[in-house]
């Protein structure tokens, strides 16, 4: 990639179909681990009109009403108004859950059985897992998707503080694109946002509402000028949104979840999945180690490349990338990381304290790049060992 060039990344709202189904099989998996921590869950949701599936494998101690989770997390989103095809209080819903496959069962317990090398948890299934991390903001994430995130919060916070756009719907998407001189985000140019609005609000209002009281509040000042472009609810009406307009899935969102295309994705999605799956925890792990390198400043990018086998506890892999940006070798900084971090599954649930009833907090504005003190894999608790482990 050259050093000078535009780049784009997108965020959905809570009320984006997709979203919809992550936030009930997020809600889901919680509600199993704060009466199980053990649960294995792999919770799939598909959302349409006024109807709302979930389905999967599940195995768990705790006893729950399944049909309530999903219209309290719908409600939670916001589908209440009375004009909504898809409401909470009236959406059907279905329950196809079953019972977690044993032959998978076998492989990632932690319990020596016959036909398995080892007694250690294993992975719950083979896949490849990227961690990234940049020094572009204070967050240390990739701008765009930072500046997109922040435009959706933004309108999900006015909607629900309802004194203010009473016109505003759940469904929304937000885009930025950033343009870069020699490697350095410099300016924004191109703001996207489509939020679903009632049938009797303006354009016009809807426009500059947007402009003035989200893009402009909440993006850094220094970042727009005189050109930026501004395209707000391009194809002029977007009354009929959410499941109502466009069928929602689990897992659909997966590079608004990470970095919005920055850095590389190994393709696994993680909501309604528990720290069993790698495709989450590993990810959590690598977004922890990515963070500390540079937290620790020895580059300022760095991505990290894992793979696991299923049902075997140790990586068949693990790869540093830091994009030129090093200031140390990125074998070197790959021998510190190895010495700091366990990569095995039951290590890296260990670490970051995963069987918690956590996930809620991450489906919505990326998974990464939150304060929040829960989501252990955004500290930078590691930067002291790294330096001495790395003897810089």
């Amino acid at each position: 990639m050259s050093n000078s060039y535009i780049f784009s990344s997108e965020s959905v709202g809570e009320g984006h179909p997709d979203k919809v189904a992550d936030t009930i099989s997020d809600a889901v998996l919680d509600a199993c681990l704060a009466q199980d921590k053990f649960s294995r869950v792999a919770c799939e949701t598909y959302v349409k009109s006024n109807i709302a599936i979930v389905g999967g494998e599940i195995t768990t101690k705790a006893k729950l009403d399944y049909v309530q989770i999903v219209r309290d997390a719908v409600r939670e989103i916001g589908y209440i108004n009375d004009d909504d095809v898809f409401h909470a209080d009236k959406i059907f819903v279905q329950n196809i859950l079953t019972a977690q496959s044993p032959d998978i069962a076998q492989g990632v317990d932690a319990k020596k059985v016959k036909g398995k090398k080892t007694a250690e948890q294993g992975a719950g299934d083979q896949g490849i897992m990227f961690g990234y991390a940049s020094d572009e903001t204070p967050e240390l994430m990739p701008a765009p998707i930072m500046y997109a995130h922040r435009l959706g919060r933004e309108l999900t916070r006015i909607r629900k503080a309802g004194k203010a756009a009473k016109w505003l719907r759940p469904d929304a998407k937000s885009q930025v694109s950033v343009e870069y001189v020699n490697g350095k985000p410099t300016r924004i140019t191109n703001v996207v946002i489509s939020t679903q609005h009632a049938a009797d609000a303006e354009h016009a209002e809807i426009e500059k509402f947007c402009i003035e009281k989200v893009i402009k509040a909440v993006l850094p000042k220094g970042m727009l000028t005189k050109d930026t472009e501004y395209l707000i609810n391009p194809t002029g009406k977007f009354v009929v949104g959410g499941p109502q307009g466009d069928t929602g899935l689990t897992g659909r969102k997966i590079i608004v979840d990470t970095y919005g295309g920055m850095g590389r994705h190994g393709g696994g999605a993680f909501s309604g999945k528990d720290p069993s799956k790698v495709d989450r925890s590993a990810a959590y792990m690598g977004r922890w180690v990515a963070k500390n390198v540079v937290a620790a400043g020895f580059a300022a990018k760095c991505e990290v490349q894992f793979a696991y086998a299923i049902g075997h506890p140790q990586p068949v892999s693990v790869h540093i990338d830091t994009f030129g940006t090093g200031r140390i070798p990125d074998d070197a900084i790959l021998k510190a990381v190895l010495k700091v971090f366990s990569f095995k599954p039951a290590d890296i649930v260990k670490q970051l304290n995963l069987l918690r009833p956590i996930y809620s907090k991450t489906t919505n504005y990326g998974h990464f790049g939150k304060s929040d003190k829960d989501l252990t894999w955004e500290a930078t608790d590691k930067v002291a060992a790294l330096k001495k482990a790395s003897g810089k």
